[in-house]
């Protein structure tokens, strides 16, 4: 069982849930449906935006997913000028007309950039992130942003400027994080689909906790960054989230794509031409079940047990599962793994923690974060990434026996929103506050596709995930299996109880 301590922030107060459970029929849509229907002038921009709207007003006050709403007259003049467009047989592609919520890390262009920080409480960006600019560009409105941690650290959506984000299958748990508000917004139908970014499983946790699916891309696959962003950085990377498959491959058609201003950005995938591969037969696909890493990874007691059950959809697509395991002293790639992420924690913040009125702004987390960082010899870094190096050579010699591996997406269920974090699980005390997060540092560290689906519910009725992985630059062959796979076991036909 997964156990906590005395919790960071203050837990915030749960609206009662006597909620009207009615979905306007527009939110029901899935995105690809939407956009089908906006294209064909079936319903309009302002139609689909005061729907969107509805929905917003009807659970985010449970929920406290999305943040700083722009004002609406403004956005209804946004929405008819998107009609106007259509009506003169002008499209600005997929997402034209989609109410969108940039997530509260990066830079929007006249909205407030708190990442989740009191230092930059009001803070208004004068400019998008890249894939901000792209989704702007394809239509989208921009209706507020998502909750993000602070600075993104954790993988609980908490922070002192907007609260606490509470799960969309029980307001009473965890949404994960960094991409929990973007994970609620999608599965209770705010948003029809929402960006996200991941370093340490920040669009796969949540994806995992609120019963959608996330999409950790691979490195270069969307441009991350403001433009400018350090040419050192890898581990985060920007990708979608959706209620299915067709729905992240219809976002991540608009984010994907190269970009002259970020070097590690691919020009395989040129803007706006992303697709999902068609169907395909998987007999004798073969699949690597890597389970708890060989007892590595302590799993929440049914953790375990409710993502082998899921395997069997893979086996009824008449793929081979067999259990997996790298050839790789796992503890010392998670120490490679602290040191290079500390290491770009503090590049990144360190002027704000020299700074005494900052630093005394900034949690725990990101203090222990930045000393650690500032604290590593150069020598020690270098070691790390030649780590790093050599555990991406360990996965590629495991994916010449298997085409995908597959492990839990999070160790725990959904935990106690008024938490921190998770600092105990099965009886095993995690020495820091994202070792509950384990599972998703392969990935991560060897910068492979993973795509966060559902697994189902566990013993408590609490949702869990599975982590889809594939070799390097595998993104579309990683959507084509879970689009099968969900197709297989129904899971995108299931909703949260608060939609009624």
């Amino acid at each position: 069982m997964a156990t906590a301590q005395t919790p960071a922030a203050p837990t915030d107060t749960i609206t009662d849930p006597n909620t009207n459970p009615i979905t306007n029929p527009i939110t029901d849509l899935d995105a690809v449906a939407l956009s089908g229907a906006i294209h064909a002038r079936e319903v309009s921009c302002v139609e689909v935006l005061d729907a969107f709207l509805g929905q917003i007003d009807r659970h985010n006050p449970r929920v406290n997913a999305i943040v700083a709403p722009v004002d609406r007259d403004t956005l209804r003049r946004q929405a008819r000028g998107l009609d106007d467009e259509l009506a003169r047989g002008a499209s600005r592609g997929p997402l034209h007309g989609f109410p969108q919520a940039p997530k509260d890390i990066s830079p929007a262009a006249g909205m407030v950039t708190t990442k989740g920080s009191p230092i930059f409480a009001g803070q208004v960006s004068d400019a998008d992130a890249v894939i901000f600019e792209r989704m702007r560009a394809g239509g989208a409105l921009f209706i507020g942003r998502t909750n993000s941690p602070e600075f993104g650290l954790g993988g609980h959506t908490y922070n002192p400027v907007y609260g606490t984000t509470r799960n969309a299958f029980d307001p009473g748990r965890s949404a994960g994080g960094s991409s929990g508000g973007a994970a609620v917004a999608v599965a209770l139908h705010m948003l029809p689909v929402a960006d996200g970014s991941d370093m340490m499983g920040s669009l796969r946790t949540p994806a995992a906790f609120n019963h959608v699916y996330g999409l950790r891309t691979s490195v270069g696959c969307v441009p991350h960054g403001p433009g400018d962003e350090v040419f050192f950085q890898q581990f985060s990377v920007a990708g979608p989230m959706a209620r299915n498959v067709p729905d992240l491959a219809l976002l991540l058609s608009v984010q994907a794509g190269f970009d002259a201003r970020l070097p590690l950005t691919r020009r395989n995938e040129a803007p706006g031409t992303f697709a999902l591969p068609p169907e395909r037969d998987w007999t004798g696909v073969r699949i690597g079940w890597l389970g708890d890493l060989g007892g590595h990874l302590p799993t929440e007691a049914g953790l375990l047990d409710t993502c082998v059950q899921a395997l069997a959809h893979l086996r009824t697509l008449g793929c081979s599962i067999d259990a997996a395991l790298p050839d790789f002293d796992l503890e010392r790639l998670w120490r490679a793994w602290i040191d290079l992420r500390s290491f770009s924690v503090a590049g990144a913040n360190a002027a704000l923690y020299h700074d005494p009125a900052r630093r005394a702004l900034l949690k725990p987390e990101a203090v222990w974060e930045i000393e650690r960082g500032l604290a590593l010899p150069g020598t020690r870094v270098y070691e790390a990434m030649a780590e790093r190096s050599a555990w991406y050579q360990a996965l590629r010699a495991l994916f010449e026996r298997f085409d995908y591996l597959v492990l839990p997406a999070a160790q725990v269920f959904p935990f106690d929103a008024g938490w921190d974090w998770p600092h105990t699980i099965d009886g095993r005390d995690m020495d820091t506050y994202h070792r509950w997060m384990q599972a998703v540092v392969p990935a991560t560290m060897a910068g492979l596709p993973a795509l966060a689906a559902p697994a189902g519910f566990g013993p408590q009725g609490l949702p869990a995930g599975l982590q889809i992985i594939g070799p390097a630059q595998a993104d579309a062959a990683v959507l084509q299996l879970g689009h099968a796979y969900d197709q297989a076991g129904g899971f995108s036909r299931v909703r949260s109880p608060w939609l009624g």
